[in-house]
């Protein structure tokens, strides 16, 4: 979470987790319209993408029917976001599975970086959106704990972030179990950490890298460091850690 106090607040709950939204800019009416425009949004990215629901784009297309064309440029975006994800991540990203079509590895952080884009075009200057602890940051200073997977309720680290964008994205078991698989094999991965901290400017491709680096497993490591603009932060099973480029993260025990 972020720490700061002043400004405006707002949780959003959708896409089955929460989304905490804050900006410590004096209220505005605008920002308050903005607030309302990113509550609408979030709704609606779950109404179109969520893989749940019989009525969204995501099950229409899973069924071979037509996207409505509201809903088309959109939709139209987020395919193409994956489908360059998956050939930089040379396929460890993929949002086709046994269970059919699934990009929510990369909807949610879209969705999130748009929102926190929405606050700043109404004028908000210190602005932070938290998608189920996936963070997209403009602004600052701001502090985000990352969660300790082996041990509840304490922190691993913290990245620190003082003034333009940053977006911290963490893949991992604390939340969901070992939800995330080897895309080639259909399990989940030989030699992941425990859980795996991206942190680079946008949240879209924040979130799409550590879903591809945590699939790698023990490949992880190697791979992030050939990104460009980019940092890490894995702890292992054993309590171990690892960080690649300028991770300004402080160890918490």
């Amino acid at each position: 979470m972020a720490d700061g106090a002043g400004g405006l607040h707002r949780v959003v709950h959708t896409m089955g987790t929460v989304f905490p939204c804050t900006v410590r800019d004096a209220p505005t009416p605008s920002l308050e319209a903005a607030l309302d425009e990113v509550e609408a949004l979030l709704h609606h990215v779950d109404r179109v993408f969520s893989t749940y629901r019989e009525d969204s784009a995501v099950s229409a297309l899973a069924r071979g029917e037509r996207v409505p064309d509201a809903w088309r440029p959109e939709v139209d975006e987020v395919l193409e976001l994956c489908s360059r994800a998956e050939r930089d991540s040379e396929g460890w990203f993929s949002v086709r599975h046994s269970a059919g079509l699934d990009p929510s590895g990369l909807v949610k952080g879209w969705a999130v970086e748009r929102a926190a884009r929405l606050l700043c075009d109404a004028g908000a200057t210190t602005a932070c959106v938290n998608g189920g602890g996936d963070v997209q940051l403009h602004g600052g200073p701001w502090r985000i704990g990352i969660a300790h997977p082996l041990e509840p309720g304490k922190v691993a680290a913290v990245v620190t972030s003082e003034t333009g964008a940053l977006a911290v994205a963490t893949s991992g078991t604390a939340e969901r179990g070992r939800h995330i698989v080897d895309p080639h094999t259909g399990r989940p991965p030989d030699g992941a950490p425990a859980s795996l901290t991206v942190v680079c400017p946008g949240l879209t491709r924040a979130d799409t890298l550590a879903t591809a680096a945590y699939a790698r497993g023990a490949g992880a490591r190697a791979w992030l460091e050939r990104q460009q603009g980019v940092a890490a932060f894995a702890m292992l099973g054993d309590g171990s850690t690892w960080t690649t480029g300028s991770f300004g993260a402080e160890s918490r025990q």
